[in-house]
């Protein structure tokens, strides 16, 4: 008896992860030879579980250093690979949940980060646990997690969760003060992580005040891992920030040709308009409006929000990101557009939720004082104001214009200083790191 026809699209089949992950692999790095290595042992040898993991955490590095999304997804390829020999392995799991959050799939790496706590309790599946509750701004649990993630291991990487935890926290101070102990966790093997880490601590001391510590920070970053795009970044900031604009040119473009984020791009398009770069502003406004939307929803919100185009755009991204992320900054953005398109009631309630947890940032108190100036609470907005001006290092030269449009606005300031809400060294325990100084 002759059987029916399959449809069209039963024939199809999705690509085997174990075969994906062994295709040709190029470049010249030490990274890449061991990706290399692994791929050889694994089309060679039968015992293959123990190489797929350490394959998937390569492409994870990989990633991470070039700043190519692509990577998390072969990691990802290798986690579904390990799955196939050995189902919800835990190994196979941790890979797939940290996949799953560098893509901002939260919620997907929620569920196995939980599952991960319960099964194993490690100190990486704490910190995977905190990192997407924090993202989706369950600070509370996050800390819980973060705090067991540092008991398990006190290491570099729960230090630095730590740390970011205390700055959205408001205690600036502590934050600076756990992320010098991850500095001083930093292994030479380990290049990006200790990179990352001197960078984060460089952007403290900035917003702290405290120029050139924070330049010796950049530069120990920049030791470890020649050309990192998030030092250089920093580096064009500090000299954009004291005025060498052409210096920063320089750095910022070296920054975006490495990593073409909406957020490089920014503070380069910044830089050339100060300096009169015409041309080349147009095109990196070009570069950025064609792919910000993909690379970095909540950042190119702002800009456009910043900017005063395309509000209905910026509304757009900035709702779509909340489904996703309902942090702090990710309410700011969507405050900043609702804002943009005159929705001035519903800006000010979540730029309300976007200073809930206390957070200091000059950007983030900008925004609020121009919500609430607009909403005609000129109190309010005298000490945003002042908040924001006693962090005024911290914003691009548009942004700074803006705040001072704003001062004229809102008319004299009232007297005295706006109260200081920064944490203190007194209070600091290393043994309750995610306690904030509050």
């Amino acid at each position: 008896m002759a059987t029916a026809a399959a449809a069209p699209d039963e024939d199809w089949r999705a690509p085997d992860p174990c075969n994906v992950i062994l295709a040709p692999h190029e470049g010249t790095g030490r990274q890449d030879a061991e990706i290399r290595l692994l791929q050889a042992k694994l089309r060679n040898e039968t015992n293959s579980c123990q190489y797929l993991e350490k394959l998937g955490w390569l492409f994870v590095g990989k990633a991470r250093a070039s700043f190519d999304p692509g990577y998390y997804k072969l990691a990802e390829q290798c986690a579904l690979c390990l799955e196939s020999h050995q189902p919800r392995a835990v190994e196979a799991l941790l890979l797939r949940g940290h996949v799953l959050q560098s893509l901002h799939r939260f919620k997907e790496a929620e569920v196995l980060a939980r599952e991960l706590v319960a099964r194993r309790g490690r100190s990486f599946d704490y910190g995977l646990l905190g990192d997407v509750l924090m993202e989706q701004g369950n600070l509370g649990e996050a800390a819980v997690a973060y705090q067991r993630m540092v008991d398990e291991k006190p290491d570099l990487q729960a230090y630095a969760r730590i740390s970011h935890l205390r700055w959205l926290k408001g205690d600036l101070a502590g934050a600076t003060k756990v992320m010098q102990l991850a500095v001083g966790a930093a292994s030479p093997n380990a290049t990006e992580s200790a990179a990352w880490v001197n960078t984060r601590l460089g952007l403290l001391q900035f917003q702290g005040g405290k120029p050139i510590e924070a330049s010796q920070s950049c530069e120990a970053a920049l030791q470890y891992q020649p050309d990192y795009p998030p030092a250089l970044l920093l580096r064009g900031r500090l000299l954009l920030a004291d005025g060498k604009v052409s210096a920063a040119v320089a750095v910022l473009r070296s920054a975006v040709e490495l990593n073409p984020l909406p957020e490089y791009q920014w503070v380069l398009i910044e830089a050339l308009e100060a300096t009169g770069h015409s041309d080349e502003t147009v095109a990196v406004e070009q570069s950025l409006r064609q792919h910000g939307a993909a690379t970095d929803p909540r950042t190119f919100a702002l800009y456009l929000a910043s900017r005063g185009e395309s509000p209905a755009i910026a509304l757009e991204l900035a709702r779509s990101e909340l489904t996703t992320r309902s942090d702090v900054l990710t309410h700011d953005a969507l405050a900043w557009a609702l804002g943009a398109n005159g929705e001035i009631a519903e800006a000010r309630k979540e730029m309300d939720r976007a200073l809930a947890e206390g957070t200091r940032d000059a950007r983030l108190f900008l925004h609020a004082a121009v919500i609430v100036a607009k909403a005609g609470d000129k109190a309010a907005a005298r000490r945003w104001f002042a908040e924001s001006a006693a962090l005024i290092h911290m914003l691009l030269p548009s942004e700074r214009n803006q705040l001072q449009s704003t001062a004229a606005e809102i008319g004299p300031a009232e007297q005295g200083k706006a109260d200081s809400t920064i944490g203190t060294t007194d209070d600091f325990d290393s043994r309750k790191l995610t306690t904030a100084g509050k």
